[in-house]
């Protein structure tokens, strides 16, 4: 179904904690021939660290103005009190913009989020273009969805407290049957074979959707907009875990914010975070840290045990410099064990 004209494309792109979201994204605004885009960057947990990523980038297609963070809360499950009124901010902004990009968090859930394109007050003035899931290539090629799930496994059997379906999978689950394009992404981390599990892993999962290998988020963009699929046509068609369930909750994960001091070695505190994720089954840590003597802030993304480090960009006076980063896991993680092996 091609969506009209008059209504403002907006293309939704899902998957799973640490996945290459993010990363996909800063490479299609930075290649959006000649459109002007805007971005609304949900985030889970208290710390808002993709959108700062992508406001630094300094990118004219889509300007600092034009990126609305929703943190500290799942959009799928605050839809009318936080994503419509993001969307009513960028719809008044002059010029007018080509093409909306919503990055979810790692925990959303895509389906109640483009059932809201339906609304009235929503469906005259935008349409969903697409639906793009970007899947971790790595771990889906170990039989995965996530780094270290035996970890996660063992930990949820050995408590009889905890639901022992895995809603890790479910999320994945619900994320890829949304799909209308699925990203493999960290497609350099694994060979032909591992490309094979993962292809087969995902043609299970949501046949017939096409899947794009990608490496460093490197996708044409043309791939990724102007589908004009008007998704929320037919999204009732796309059947989910949670499609009996009045609402849902993010109760099987805790986030929490870590502070810890300024550090002098990256490499150390990579090999922490790294430890955090083996001994204490943390899924992502990610943050901005200070490295004494250096003008320069450090960006930290861990997925699992695999842990990158790079200076993004100079601090600026208005940065709050305070070294702090974000954990997601699990239900039941050890917050003082951890806060103990990342501070040091």
């Amino acid at each position: 179904m091609t969506a009209s004209l008059s209504r403002v494309p907006c293309t939704v792109v899902t998957g799973f904690l640490g996945a290459g979201k993010t990363t996909l994204i800063r490479n299609l605004l930075e290649n959006a021939k000649g459109k002007r885009l805007a971005l609304i960057v949900n985030e889970f947990g208290d710390v808002g660290v993709d959108g700062d990523i992508l406001r630094s980038c300094g990118i004219d297609s889509c300007p600092e103005e034009n990126i609305v963070e929703l943190a500290n809360g799942c959009i799928c499950c605050t839809v009318a009190d936080d994503f419509v009124p993001a969307l009513d901010q960028i719809l008044a902004r002059s010029p007018k913009v080509d093409h909306i990009i919503i990055e979810t968090s790692g925990l959303a859930l895509p389906k109640p989020l483009v059932q809201a394109f339906q609304w009235p007050t929503v469906k005259g003035r935008v349409t969903v273009d697409g639906v793009v899931a970007v899947v971790d290539g790595a771990a889906l090629a170990d039989g995965q969805v996530a780094t270290d799930m035996d970890a996660l496994a063992k930990q949820r059997a050995a408590d009889d407290s905890l639901d022992h379906d895995d809603p890790v999978e479910e999320v994945f689950d619900d994320q890829v049957a949304c799909a209308d394009l699925i990203i493999l992404s960290k497609n350099d981390l694994i060979d032909a074979a591992g490309a094979a599990r993962a292809n087969a892993a995902l043609d299970h999962a949501r046949p017939g959707v096409k899947v794009v290998p990608s490496a460093n988020g490197k996708v044409d963009a043309s791939l990724l907009l102007g589908l004009g699929l008007a998704v929320e046509d037919d999204i009732e068609n796309r059947k989910t875990h949670h499609d009996d369930e009045l609402d849902h909750e993010h109760d099987d994960f805790d986030s929490f914010v870590v502070e810890i001091p300024a550090i002098v070695n990256p490499d150390e505190l990579a090999a922490r975070v790294a430890a955090a994720a083996e001994n204490e089954n943390v899924l992502r840590v990610k943050g901005f840290v200070q490295v004494d003597g250096k003008p320069m802030r450090l960006l930290v993304q861990g997925v699992g045990p695999r842990v990158n480090h790079y200076y993004d960009r100079a601090w600026t006076d208005a940065d709050d410099r305070r070294s702090r980063l974000v954990v997601i896991g699990l239900k039941g993680l050890n917050r003082p064990a951890i806060e103990k092996i990342l501070v040091g």
